[in-house]
């Protein structure tokens, strides 16, 4: 007799007790369930999944009281006629074609499309077939077989769309173990001065990323900035070769010009040109005088605090942004630190967070801080500007990733 009503919501609810490794489990379970629920005039039934590269259909799963046939048989396509009315019919009820199935026993079918409908040359196909051994005719059988197509189909996708959502979020994990692998401890002390940087990524992973590099002589800090376009794991994984080639051009003694010309060279040649970069380098030293050199590849300009003038100077950029332009030049500049000076380096994150207005934190408001802070230590000027600006877009929208590192003269 057929389903009704009662038994097929069991059927159905069935269907979703529970989690699947593979849509294959969740088909055998299916059509189990279907065949060995009591009442229900059904003697076997069996899953195919279509198989796009030879145009055929591959036995997946088999149950029931019903002869077996041979593991992975397939069928043809184009040369049944079942799996290309399915499409227009969803079910279908028909006598049995195929001389070696017939031979097992299996005269008579009844089949339901499952999954999504894709185009294989031209034909449009059920990426997945449900077919059962009945003595129903199809006004009987094909509603039930209709309802549960359709919630193995939404089935089948959930589980799909759950395993997309279980790679990416293990590609960010990753991404964010190599995001972190190449932060530096955010305190830092080099001669008479005192660094302290913070990265905070807007989602799980972000493009900011600031590294201290010491030559092997340790006369020599350079501080890095960066700020990738791409999000994820490319900025990831750009972060980490941009810091690894700024590693070993600083290990060599590259100068500092020369050094960045060849990353942008680099990543020019290992990226596309949309994943570019802005990026500021300072070299600090171990003289007394305090002198900094730096070069600033079309990022936002860090503020410098001079504790003597009282005055805020902002190092403009020297060249463009690292990637798109492999022959771009880069100009190295110099500033002084003096005693009690505080040089603030950012990435676009800060000045840019909005509040509930939209309007923006902006470079000024930055400034102002600064200098409003720079009596205390690096780290407190870091941790209270960050704390700042974080309250400030709390109620904002479209928020950035935002790094900040203190570079305060003793």
């Amino acid at each position: 007799m057929p389903m009704n009503q009662r038994q097929l919501r069991k059927t159905i609810a069935s269907f979703s007790a529970r989690k699947f490794d593979s849509t294959t489990e969740l088909l055998r379970h299916v059509i189990t369930q279907i065949v060995e629920h009591a009442g229900i005039d059904i003697t076997g039934g069996r899953a195919w999944r279509l198989s796009a590269s030879d145009f055929s259909y591959e036995l997946i799963a088999q149950v029931g009281s019903v002869q077996q046939i041979k593991d992975h048989y397939k069928l043809r396509a184009d040369k049944y006629a079942l799996f290309t009315l399915l499409p227009r019919q969803r079910t279908v009820v028909l006598k049995e074609t195929d001389s070696y199935l017939r031979k097992q026993g299996i005269l008579k079918y009844s089949a339901t499309g499952v999954g999504d409908i894709v185009r294989v040359d031209g034909t449009p196909l059920y990426q997945y077939v449900l077919s059962f051994n009945t003595n129903l005719n199809k006004d009987e059988i094909a509603p039930t077989l209709d309802i549960i197509g359709m919630t193995v189909s939404s089935m089948v996708s959930s589980q799909h769309n759950e395993r997309r959502s279980s790679a990416y979020r293990k590609d960010l994990d990753k991404a964010r173990e190599i995001q972190q692998s190449i932060l530096p401890n955010r305190s830092r002390r080099f001669a008479g001065y005192e660094i302290h940087g913070i990265s905070l990524a807007e989602k799980i992973v972000g493009g900011d990323f600031f590294d201290y590099i010491e030559n092997e002589e340790g006369d020599r800090l350079a501080v890095a900035v960066g700020d990738a376009a791409s999000k994820g794991m490319v900025a990831a994984v750009q972060a980490l070769y941009v810091s690894g080639a700024l590693r070993m051009g600083i290990g060599f003694q590259t100068k500092l010009t020369s050094l960045i010309q060849r990353v942008n060279q680099l990543v020019h040649r290992m990226f596309p040109a949309e994943r570019f970069l802005s990026l500021f380098v300072a070299e600090l030293t171990d003289d007394t005088k305090g002198i900094c050199l730096y070069i600033n590849c079309g990022h936002p300009r860090p503020i410098l605090y001079h504790e003597s003038t009282h005055t805020v100077e902002m190092l403009d950029t020297t060249g463009t942004i690292i990637g798109p332009f492999p022959d771009q030049k880069f100009r190295r500049e110099s500033a002084v630190l003096g005693p009690g000076d505080v040089m603030v380096l950012y990435t676009d994150g800060l000045i840019e967070a909005m509040d509930a207005r939209e309007n923006q934190y902006t470079e000024k408001r930055l400034s102002q801080d600064v200098a409003a802070l720079h009596m205390r230590p690096a780290q407190e000027i870091a941790h209270m500007i960050m704390d700042r600006v974080q309250k400030y877009g709390a109620r904002g929208k479209n928020q950035d990733d935002k790094t900040l590192v203190v570079i305060k003269r003793l």
